[in-house]
């Protein structure tokens, strides 16, 4: 696993901050970061919505995400929206986007920054 939005570290590999040796998973992160739910005024990333970053081979990526209910209107596009950023970045050939239900998103999953700019603080 490269990642996750709960800031998994595993091996040599962290995250949030950029892990040891993988510039591509800042670039990664750095593009889901300009995917946005339409109702929300927060990125997919730090809304937390992304529960992985797996590298499958050399150049494809395969994402782990969720929503923040099973009857979210963006559940046709924003996994979509996903693979097309993750895709457009140097080094990514293809991204594949599971949609996951289980654990259910709930607010713990969110950044300091997506609170901050909810106005949950």
């Amino acid at each position: 696993m490269l990642a996750s939005s709960e800031g998994t570290v595993m091996g040599d590999e962290a995250t949030q901050g950029g892990p040891a040796g993988d510039a591509r998973l800042e670039q990664i992160i750095a593009a889901l970061r300009t995917v946005y739910d339409p109702e929300i005024p927060v990125n997919v990333y730090d809304f937390g919505l992304i529960y992985a970053i797996d590298a499958v081979g050399e150049r494809d990526i395969a994402i782990k995400m969720t929503l923040t209910a099973p009857g979210c209107p963006v559940a046709g596009i924003l996994p979509g929206q996903v693979a097309q950023a993750v895709a457009s970045v140097d080094g990514v050939d293809h991204c594949d986007v599971e949609l996951v239900w289980d654990p259910p998103w709930d607010q713990s999953r969110m950044s300091d920054e997506a609170r901050l700019e909810l106005g949950m603080f």
